[in-house]
C-alpha cells in the first residue's frame, strides 16, 4: 500500500505519516490505530487519481464512508484523514477498554440464521457484507458460545483478526467522542451522491450518520441491492486488495441467477 500511495498521492501519504506520527502502512497489520489511516489512504488514492471516471454515486464499507465522502467532495482530504487517524484512535481505546472482544464470521448462513444465534449468545449481528457472509460482534466468550452452537447447525467459522467488538454497542463511548470531533470538521455539498452503508439511502446528516455508524450493523449487501435497483450496472472497488468486489460478485450476481 505504502509505495502504491506514495507514487499517486505523494503529499497524502506524507500527511498519513505525521498524523499519524509512524508508519500507518508498515504497521497496519498490527492494530486499527495505524489499518485504518492506511486504507483510507490506498482507497482515496485509488478513486481519486485511479481508474474511475465521473462516478454516478459513491458507497463505503464502514471506514470506507469516510473515504466516499471525502472522494465526493464532503470533506477536504486533509479534514477526512484527521477525522479517520481520530477514527482509529477512537475505537483502539474503546476495544482496549473492554478487553475482551472480538468478531466472529459466519459463513453460509442466513440473515435469519445469523440473528437467531446472536440474539441467543448475547452479540450482535455487526455486519452483512454478502450472502452467506455474515459477522458476529461481541465479548469473546459469548463469541466461543455462539461459535458452538452455529456449528451445531452446520455452519462455518471464522474468527476475525480484529482486536475489538466494533459496530456493536461496544463501541458507544467511541461514537461518543467522534461526534464531537466531526463536529469541527467543515463539510461541504457532495458532488456525487454518497450512499450510507448504515441506511442503504443518500446520506443526510452526514455528521449524526458518521458517528452512529460506529456501533450500527454494515448494511453492505442491502448496500449493494440498493445500488443496483437505483440503475447502477458497474461496480468500482478503489480499495486495496479487491476485497468489496468480491462481494459485489456474490450479491449482484446471485440475484441476477435468482431472476433468470
Amino acid at each position: 500500500m505504502s509505495e502504491m500511495v506514495a507514487a499517486a498521492a505523494p503529499q497524502l501519504h506524507a500527511r498519513c505519516l505525521e498524523l499519524v506520527g509512524d508508519d500507518a502502512f508498515a504497521r497496519a497489520g498490527e492494530d486499527t490505530r495505524f489499518a485504518q489511516p492506511a486504507i483510507f489512504c490506498a482507497s482515496l488514492a485509488g478513486a481519486i487519481h485511479g481508474t474511475i471516471a465521473e462516478p454516478a454515486v459513491y458507497a463505503g464499507h464502514s471506514l470506507g464512508e469516510i473515504t466516499a465522502l471525502t472522494a465526493a467532495g464532503v470533506f477536504e482530504v486533509d479534514d477526512g484523514l484527521r477525522l479517520v487517524v481520530e477514527r482509529g484512535r477512537l475505537m483502539a481505546r474503546a476495544a482496549a477498554e473492554q478487553g475482551d472482544g472480538g468478531m466472529t464470521a459466519l459463513l453460509k448462513a442466513t440473515p435469519e440464521q445469523a440473528q437467531a444465534i446472536a440474539e441467543a449468545h448475547d452479540v450482535v449481528v455487526a455486519n452483512d457484507n454478502a450472502p452467506g457472509q455474515l459477522v458476529l460482534s461481541g465479548s469473546k466468550p459469548a463469541l466461543d458460545a455462539a461459535a458452538e452452537a452455529a456449528r451445531a447447525e452446520g455452519l462455518r467459522i471464522l474468527r476475525l483478526d480484529v482486536a475489538g467488538a466494533f459496530h456493536s454497542p461496544a463501541m458507544a463511548a467511541a461514537a461518543t467522542a467522534f461526534s464531537e470531533a466531526l463536529a469541527d470538521v467543515e463539510q461541504h455539498e457532495a458532488q456525487v451522491p454518497v450512499v450510507s452503508c448504515a441506511t442503504t439511502r443518500p446520506f443526510e446528516d452526514v455528521r449524526a450518520e458518521l458517528a452512529a455508524a460506529l456501533t450500527a450493523p454494515v448494511l453492505w449487501r442491502q448496500t449493494l441491492l440498493a445500488l443496483q435497483q437505483a440503475g447502477v450496472q458497474t461496480f468500482v472497488d478503489a480499495g486495496p486488495g479487491q476485497i468489496l468486489a468480491g462481494t459485489v460478485s456474490r450479491t449482484i450476481g446471485q440475484q441476477e441467477r435468482a431472476r433468470a
